[in-house]
């Protein structure tokens, strides 16, 4: 969407309101010292950095906590507290612990490792990286851990890479369920003070396993508004700006401007559960409805290719193997629509953090109002509509969803999501057909076999219309001139290392 005069003038107004949000510029350490970076990230915390929420990502980003492994820029296993591990059975894996410290001193021990991963299989609700699998862990000796799970789980080393999964000190579990990783973490970086849902500080851990950060420390702030991230980084307030809106790229300096693929598609997600998606033929009227593509140029500004599933371009392999969908319910027509509809109203909901959300709620409501439906929106910050969406309290939802994020593994993502029972089935679907093909996905240890039987999951759930894929996103990342060595990550998990910092 080309941006209007009057929206750059609204926009280039808003820089000098918008100072009083960040840290100071004079961060640095010593006079003509590094620099600290100054962050400005897009969703705020909804419980307080807890592993256990959507708030793990931000520990992977900022290199506050890491797990047992870790993926490569490829989404290959890597080692991260563990320097090695071994299948030692069926359902069982031994890991090799590093020595590494956490930020509040403590070593990092097995023992430590058993009382985090116990906490995270005792969390409730579970970790989305846990709706498939019950794990258990043993200390065998102090640098060695054994992980068993209920049924085979031969995707173990990657599922351990999820941000949810991050080793924190003993000190960080409270004994009222809370979670908390200022100064409990082992990663590059040390929270020093988090200021509710607005800013934080961080400073440079020395003692880290994996070497001296570069930069001294990282100062975030969380701007919820895309325009105002935008902003921020154009005239100076922050170095890096997570998520730039598609209609701001254009306006960034090329130099600042980082288009990342990404394996983010954008959904409207149909409640199956109760109210009107319960029918499978209005879900089948509302899939008919629906035109992904007409959001490409309007809504994403070429920054995104119109949807082939669940799984898009960044995910090399999926194309290759993707199944026919068959067994759809038929699409009502309009004059059904319109009776079944009548004095019902669709319940439409989105979130403002990521700005092109609200815009393609919109056509989306004017393409379902066109087939008889009748639309009535709920737009607000994701934090405070999350508990309403896990609770069935709307109808449809335009989400944004990083498919590999947990693990990097599918198999996690549709189990979360769609399986009966999964952790983050916001389309509260329960089908028995998709159930036993994300079972049998998981249960493959041959990865080409894995990723044949992962699609053929993905037929079985979007023969149910509980999903429509609309777009497949790419992630356009600020980063002001000078500043190098930022991680752009395909699957968003990461972004300040050890080698970021101001040149």
């Amino acid at each position: 969407m080309r941006p209007t005069v009057r929206g750059i003038l609204i926009a280039l107004a808003l820089p000098p309101l918008l100072a009083g949000c960040f840290p100071a510029s004079g961060s640095d350490t010593a006079a003509g010292g590094p620099k600290r970076l100054r962050v400005a990230l897009a969703v705020p915390p909804a419980q307080a950095l807890s592993p256990y929420s959507n708030d793990a990502t931000v520990l992977s980003k900022l290199s506050v906590a890491e797990g047992l492994t870790a993926l490569d820029r490829h989404g290959a296993v890597q080692p991260a507290l563990a320097r090695s591990w071994t299948r030692t059975g069926a359902t069982t894996w031994t890991f090799d612990l590093r020595k590494a410290s956490f930020h509040d001193g403590t070593e990092v021990t097995a023992e430590a490792v058993v009382n985090a991963l116990g906490h995270a299989s005792a969390a409730e609700p579970k970790p989305r990286v846990l709706s498939d699998v019950t794990l258990t862990a043993k200390a065998e000796d102090a640098d060695t851990v054994t992980i068993t799970t209920k049924n085979p789980d031969p995707m173990m080393p990657m599922r351990l890479a999820s941000p949810a999964l991050g080793i924190l000190s003993a000190k960080a579990y409270g004994q009222d369920g809370t979670v908390s990783p200022v100064g409990t973490g082992t990663g590059a970086f040390e929270i020093k003070k988090l200021a509710g849902k607005t800013t934080a500080s961080l400073d440079r851990f020395d003692g880290y396993w994996g070497g001296r950060a570069k930069a001294p420390g990282i100062d975030v702030s969380w701007i919820p508004d895309g325009v105002a991230r935008a902003n921020a980084l154009r005239s100076g307030d922050v170095d890096i700006a997570e998520w730039i809106p598609t209609s701001q790229a254009k306006l960034l300096d090329e130099k600042t401007r980082h288009e990342v693929p990404s394996v983010r598609t954008d959904s409207l997600i149909l409640n199956t559960g109760d109210g009107i998606f319960s029918d499978a033929g209005l879900r089948a009227a509302a899939r008919a409805a629906v035109d992904g593509s007409a959001l490409v140029g309007s809504v994403f500004g070429g920054y995104a290719d119109a949807a082939q599933g669940l799984f898009g371009p960044a995910v090399p392999w999926a194309a290759a193997h993707r199944a026919a969908v068959a067994g759809r319910a038929t699409a009502a027509t309009t004059g059904q629509v319109q009776a079944q509809t009548k004095d019902k109203t669709v319940r439409l909901a989105t979130y403002t953090n990521r700005s092109e959300l609200p815009e393609a709620a919109t056509v989306l409501q004017q393409q379902l109002e066109k087939a008889g439906f009748k639309v009535k929106q709920d737009v607000r910050e994701y934090t405070q509509m999350e508990a309403d969406l896990l609770a069935g309290r709307y109808d449809a939802l335009v989400f944004s969803r990083v498919t590999l994020l947990d693990t990097g593994d599918a198999v996690a993502y549709l189990a979360s999501d769609f399986a009966s029972g999964g952790a983050y089935n916001i389309a509260r679907l329960e089908d028995a057909a998709v159930d036993k093909a994300i079972a049998a996905a998981a249960e493959e240890g041959d990865m080409a076999k894995r990723q044949q039987k992962i699609m053929a999951a993905e037929a079985e759930i979007l023969r149910t219309d509980a999903v429509v894929p609309l777009v497949h996103e790419k992630v356009v990342q600020g980063v002001a001139d000078g500043v190098e060595g930022v991680l752009l990550d395909p699957r968003e998990r990461s972004l300040i290392g050890t080698g970021t910092h101001i040149g």
